[in-house]
């Protein structure tokens, strides 16, 4: 099982904004937030659905090639809020939400470049209500 995963980027304020914005319609929220002087070398904020922090940006030099994370939820309309959100924060669509039946029959999913690059993913696995 994972505990928590994340990813490094570029700039640091940019990319805090970026993902308190575009997790905020899953119930993600800045949750932790460290200094250098802390850490003993780059800033680093956390993530999570209260209170648990699964997903930390760290300041540095972005992951290359670049990261994909999935984030999962169990409301379709969520991955749309999401997609809405991240693009309206300055990500770039890489996938707007829908099925993808390649995966499995309700694979509901949309993906947004974040400021880095990094590919950010909603996905539904439920079938609708």
């Amino acid at each position: 099982m994972i505990d928590h995963t994340g990813v490094s980027v570029s700039n640091f304020e940019k990319s805090k904004k970026f993902y308190t914005e575009a997790l905020k319609p899953i119930g993600y929220k800045l949750l932790l937030e460290f200094p250098a002087s802390i850490t003993g070398g780059t800033n680093v904020a956390g993530f999570g659905e209260p209170p648990k922090t699964d997903f930390w940006i760290g300041e540095g030099r972005p992951n290359d090639p670049r990261i994909h994370v999935a984030f999962r939820v169990d409301q379709r309309s969520l991955v749309d809020a999401f997609h809405q959100a991240a693009l309206a924060a300055g990500g770039k669509d890489h996938g707007a939400p829908g099925l993808r039946p390649h995966y499995h029959s309700n694979y509901y999913g949309a993906f947004v470049l974040d400021p880095d690059g990094h590919n950010i993913e909603v996905v539904c696995h439920e079938a609708p209500a």
